[in-house]
């Protein structure tokens, strides 16, 4: 399986009965890997080292968290202030959230710009998906924890959306909330998913690093590794360019921890929940906004078909379409190097993205409105006529013959 060897007889020992090393050595140390991969392909292993933070923090917060409606607020307040160190894991905790989703949200971005979720990749792009699924579902219950005004009015809105469904809805909101209304038995089946699903996110995480390995890491020119002299160790070459560019995001996520703790948060948080008194404007977190945006999009009934639920299928279709990426994008060449159309409907797909972002965290009204709707439009119009037709129409560039001919041909 790999050249490990090893003089100690302890870890001889248990090799032989669990080849533990050796898979560490063929998976971390000799695992081939493209030579020319630049800093966006550190964004994988800073989300796994933020998955980490977030498993550690969650452990210790639970350990004097109360999941009673009664005491959730006041614990998360004890927290803060008596337990040692406590502000310090709460921050760390609810900051690296926001930071999980920008490290996912530009690792997602890297793949549709370079082509990673084509073949054959299509496995490790589902799995991605699946991550980024759960981490959606396991952001939006550690919302609802601290039990403020928001947590409360988000939890109310968002599992509302399932009663748009004919038939299944209403058993599906009763079945979330526990009863009739947003109370204890919803709380605490909140708090044990959010328990739960970071390790569903884990196993998700060991699969997705397992399909990389088997297919091997895509790479910015999108040409498979041709022979050896196309790879390189992943140990010491990337492991330390892993680990200079965990330090630079450690810069960027402990600003926020220390100087800006409550720059991703909501005032309205810090008030107790209270089911009398709605906010004035309810938002989600700032990760979910353009599917928030997508959901308000529909403001018209459409015969038997009610505008909610017209914008509850668009927002779950918005995730569900990545999954069918690898066969909507027709064009055989993977990087955007090559590609000069696509690369240039990329960078309008993302701005599109961003004023959809910034449109759902505004109340829906005025011009905003119809910018949320012509954004939705162009969303889906991307994935399903732009990425069709560029692959069938668009010249793309000449590809180089190898990972290593362009170096060569510079070196000449």
């Amino acid at each position: 399986m790999s050249g490990f060897q090893t003089n100690n007889k302890v870890v001889s020992w248990l090799e032989q009965r669990l080849p533990i090393f050796s898979m560490m050595q063929h998976s971390a140390v000799e695992y081939p890997t493209p030579k020319n991969l630049n800093y966006w392909w550190n964004f994988g292993s800073l989300a796994g080292f933020v998955l980490v933070v977030m498993l550690l923090t969650g452990i210790f917060l639970v350990m004097n968290y109360s999941s009673h409606t009664s005491l959730a607020f006041d614990s998360v307040e004890r927290i803060m202030r008596d337990v040692n160190y406590g502000w310090l894991i709460r921050y760390l905790h609810m900051n690296g959230a926001s930071m999980f989703f920008i490290l996912v949200y530009i690792h997602i971005f890297r793949n549709l710009y370079y082509g990673s979720y084509k073949s054959p990749r299509e496995v490790l792009w589902w799995i991605g998906i699946l991550i980024y699924l759960a981490m959606m579902a396991t952001g939006f219950l550690g919302y609802v924890l601290p039990w403020g005004q928001m947590s409360f009015w988000g939890a109310t809105v968002i599992t509302n959306l399932f009663s748009a469904f004919p038939i299944v809805g209403d058993p599906i909101v009763t079945l979330l909330w526990g009863g009739f209304s947003v109370d204890n038995p919803t709380l605490n089946r909140f708090f044990s998913l959010h328990y739960l699903l970071p390790f569903v996110i884990l196993g998700l995480v060991v699969l997705h690093v397992w399909a990389l390995h088997t297919v091997k890491s895509n790479n910015p020119l999108g040409v498979e590794i041709q022979s050896p002299a196309d790879a390189i160790p992943f140990h010491p070459y990337y492991t330390i360019k892993d680990l200079f560019g965990i330090g630079v995001f450690l810069m960027f996520f402990l600003g926020f921890v220390f100087w800006a703790p409550n720059f991703f948060g909501e005032p309205d948080n810090y008030i107790p929940a209270n089911p009398m008194v709605t906010p004035a404007h309810i938002v989600p977190e700032w990760y979910y906004l353009p599917f928030y945006a997508i959901l308000r999009a529909f403001t018209m009934d459409i015969w038997v078909i009610s505008a909610k639920l017209q914008g509850v299928v668009a927002m779950f279709s918005a995730i569900i379409i990545l999954f069918f990426l690898p066969w909507l994008d027709t064009s055989k060449v993977r990087s955007a190097k090559f590609r000069p159309l696509y690369k240039q409907f990329f960078w309008l797909f993302l701005i599109n993205c961003l004023v959809l972002g910034y449109v759902g965290g505004k109340p829906a009204e005025g011009v905003l409105v119809t910018i949320g709707q012509i954004c939705t439009a162009y969303y889906f119009a991307h994935f399903l006529i732009i990425m069709p037709l560029l692959g069938k129409i668009e010249k793309p560039k000449a590809l180089p013959a190898s990972i290593s001919a362009p170096v060569l041909k510079e070196k000449a």
